[in-house]
């Protein structure tokens, strides 16, 4: 280095003795009578001569390199809004929404997004997790602020992610419940004369999510070939129900039914063809398999309320709605299907999230071979 005082739009690269990261500084000149720089943190030297270009180019292009950072909230707004351009599902979008203005903002939301440090985004940890929430709520919490604060990294509006400085909250795995064969049996008997018959059978038998079967239109079942597509999703967006995307690419896909079931959604279909032709012109323009029944569709909160009055009907433990998804998983793994079948059929996006019932199965079952062994052996 010479020692020259550095001319308008000249810049510098250089480490940082306090903790190695390399700088890349770039000199705007006298504003308002004082000197001022634009500068940007890379952990390489490559790196930070790349993020000086950067700069020169966007100060070349007219961009005003002088604004000050924004706050927290500013930029979490934006970030949100990026992800709805983004086209993520609604359900997730309103998640962020809720975390975004009930627990960030009202403790970092004023905090300059350049000047947040990793004992800030701590002390709101430690604050969340001693108020009560539940732990899966804070860990979803540092997981967005890692989220939104990493692609203010990658466009260059902070040094570091120093949410990443944080380590996550340990959260209690959840023991999903399960009906085993004999209690889907049982169920499926239940279920017999509920206008809601096939919507719980479907469910039961082929796994779908609630949204899933809501949204299941009747071009989507197949009777000649005893399959169902599954396409799309009913969700409540903005107030009202609307057809979205199903929650991942693996998700959309043509599923095999048993043909009893397809008989159950036979029937169904009948029945829908009386409701539909006694209230005539009264009835919506749509083709969804699942009404209400005046042909509109069905609330995802009322399928809800419905599922707890016929679990009480058939003496079952408290499931959720859920549930009877993971009920179906655990009757594959109950009869042998391979993981990797079961896999497609579920409609999993990672074989470990259908392992992780298989082993829950497999648990059992060693038990019953050991008890066979006693008998077998000992007896």
């Amino acid at each position: 280095m010479t020692g020259r005082r550095r001319g308008h739009g000249e810049g510098a690269v250089y480490q940082r003795a306090t903790d190695g990261l390399w700088v890349a500084s770039l000199n705007l000149g006298y504003i308002n009578g004082k000197r001022r720089r634009k500068v940007s943190y890379a952990k390489t030297q490559r790196e930070a001569i790349a993020k000086l270009n950067t700069l020169k180019r966007a100060q070349e292009q007219g961009q005003d390199l002088t604004k000050p950072s924004s706050t927290l909230s500013t930029w979490l707004d934006q970030w949100h809004n990026n992800k709805t351009a983004d086209g993520l599902r609604p359900a997730t979008l309103r998640s962020y929404r809720w975390l975004i203005d009930t627990h960030i903002v009202p403790s970092l939301g004023e905090v300059r997004l350049d000047r947040l440090t990793p004992a800030d985004i701590r002390a709101l940890i430690t604050t969340k997790s001693q108020s009560g929430l539940a732990p899966a709520s804070v860990a979803h919490i540092l997981r967005l602020l890692r989220n939104a604060i990493g692609e203010a990294e990658r466009l260059d509006l902070v040094p570091r992610n120093v949410a990443r400085a944080v380590r996550m909250p340990s959260v209690p795995k959840y023991q999903a419940s399960a009906l085993d064969a004999d209690q889907a049996r049982n169920l499926l008997t239940t279920l017999r004369g509920n206008r809601l018959q096939a919507l719980f059978s479907v469910t039961l038998v082929l796994g779908l999510r609630r949204g899933e079967v809501l949204g299941l239109t009747w071009p989507d079942v197949d009777f000649d070939s005893n399959t169902i597509h599954v396409r799309k999703s009913l969700q409540r967006v903005d107030g009202g129900l609307q057809l979205v995307p199903t929650k991942t690419r693996s998700s959309n896909a043509l599923i095999p039914a048993p043909p009893s079931l397809m008989k159950i959604l036979s029937i169904h279909r009948t029945q829908q063809q009386r409701e539909r032709l006694a209230l005539g012109t009264r009835w919506p323009g749509n083709d969804f398999v699942f009404t209400s029944s005046t042909g509109t569709p069905i609330d995802p909160r009322n399928i809800d309320r419905a599922w707890k009055d016929l679990r009480e009907e058939a003496g079952l433990p408290p499931l959720r709605f859920h549930d009877l998804r993971h009920s179906c998983a655990t009757i594959l793994a109950e009869l042998g299907v391979h993981p990797r079948v079961a896999m497609e059929m579920l409609r999993h996006s990672q074989i470990s999230m259908t392992m992780d019932t298989y082993t829950h199965v497999a648990s059992a079952m060693q038990r019953d071979a050991a008890a066979n062994l006693e008998s077998a052996l000992f007896m």
